[in-house]
């Protein structure tokens, strides 16, 4: 495998791990947490707040330290950091324990994403299809927190949850040291390439509508992030009580949870091979309404439906993620884009942490019901935002070719 390939393959990885540990907890506490230490779900899930506020606030140093020093050794240090802190989460004994834990593993996993994405975007002349096909492993990770943990939690109990991946994460992160030491030591992302910045689309837009495209991106963004987290976090539970016919089992609830992930993480790759051909105006207006829709369509539903309907909402959420992570890369420069990234993120995972005490709330108030039509209303918000987006090249077509090959 040519050595390019290799690395971008690593960061696709980190992706997945990067979910994959946000979400431990989330089917931990489901399934097995609330009933070992007597708590309700709606008591212990407040304890991953400060985990997922790290994971939002921590983006913008991380961003600008990858810009400053390397991405790379940045990369390396998520990888360590995110498994040495999963493992001592795992031999945690009591709930403020066990938040200090998620706290530690949000700051590491904060590095991901301004840094991962921004590697990512500079790979490839068609951005939509990296971004997609990174996004896909994220999906993955997410969908493989619910069946891992289950798995986990059946056969050695809820503390091999936390401690197998993260021993797994030391060693890829190992490994990522040993084969790419050379670009570790590199000072300055943009100095050790030895790349000039090379224009983008922003170029094209004046600045009235380049701050209308930013606007809407940190908008859709927030909502964007409560209705992902929402939906990624409670799934588990939701499954739990609304499929109580096809199977009880942690490992089954876990493995329903994966399929529905799974199935989802299609949509990055459709979305992403779209808008590299097509407007993302119109794209991300398809997907907009698909969440209004089949959000709204899950009040009630159980069973093998509820299954069906929880595919079809996971395919419109995952589907938003790569469109916006496309936007900032067309109209943003190389030594400013992992700062730009890490705002948005910052955006994207505060609002997530505030969603985890309000899934506790809602769902002990008044039931998941109410979650899902909270979240179609939000969605509406969404739709409203694209429809505001202004008809310019950098969101209505393709690039310039100049762009293209910058992007």
């Amino acid at each position: 495998m040519p050595r390019d390939r290799l690395h971008l393959l690593f960061i696709n990885v980190g992706h997945f791990y990067d979910h994959l540990f946000m979400l431990l907890f989330a089917t931990v506490a489901a399934l097995t947490l609330s009933r070992d230490w007597g708590m309700t779900y709606g008591e212990l899930i407040p304890y991953a707040t400060p985990g997922f506020i790290a994971f939002g606030v921590c983006a913008l140093p991380a961003g600008w330290l990858a810009d400053k020093w390397s991405r790379e050794g940045m990369m390396a240090a998520f990888f360590i950091g995110v498994g040495a802190c999963s493992i001592l989460t795992g031999f945690a004994d009591t709930p403020i324990q066990i938040g200090a834990g998620l706290l530690a593993i949000g700051v590491f996993g904060a590095i991901y994403h301004p840094v991962g994405i921004a590697m990512v975007v500079e790979t490839r002349g068609k951005v939509g299809m990296a971004v997609a096909v990174n996004g896909v492993f994220g999906n993955i990770g997410v969908g493989s927190a619910a069946l891992i943990a289950g798995l986990l939690i059946d056969v050695a109990g809820w503390r091999a949850a936390f401690i197998a991946p993260g021993i797994v994460s030391l060693v890829t992160g190992l490994a990522y040291m040993a084969l790419f030491a050379d670009r570790l030591r590199a000072i300055g992302t943009l100095a050790a390439t030895g790349t000039k910045p090379r224009p983008s689309a922003a170029a094209s837009l004046d600045q009235g509508a380049l701050v209308r495209v930013f606007a809407i991106i940190l908008v859709t963004t927030a909502i964007g992030g409560l209705i992902f987290q929402s939906t990624t976090f409670a799934l588990p539970k939701v499954f739990d009580e609304r499929l109580t016919d096809l199977g009880a089992s942690a490992t089954m609830i876990g493995g329903y949870a994966f399929l529905v992930f799974a199935a989802a993480a299609v949509a990055q790759l459709v979305v992403g091979f779209m808008v590299d051909r097509y407007s993302i105006r119109t794209v991300f207006t398809v997907v907009a309404a698909m969440q209004v829709v089949f959000l709204g369509l899950m009040i009630g539903t159980s069973g093998w439906l509820a299954i069906v309907v929880a595919v079809a909402f996971m395919l419109a959420v995952f589907g938003q993620i790569p469109i916006n992570d496309v936007l900032i890369g067309r109209v943003t420069t190389k030594e400013w884009r992992s700062r730009v990234y890490s705002v948005r993120y910052i955006v994207t995972f505060s609002v997530m942490a505030s969603a985890v005490p309000l899934i506790g709330w809602i769902h002990n108030g008044w039931g998941f019901d109410t979650l899902f039509g909270v979240l179609a209303l939000s969605a509406m918000g969404i739709l409203a935002a694209v429809l505001m987006l202004p008809r310019t090249r950098a969101v209505t077509g393709k690039a310039a070719p100049a762009v293209a090959a910058a992007e």
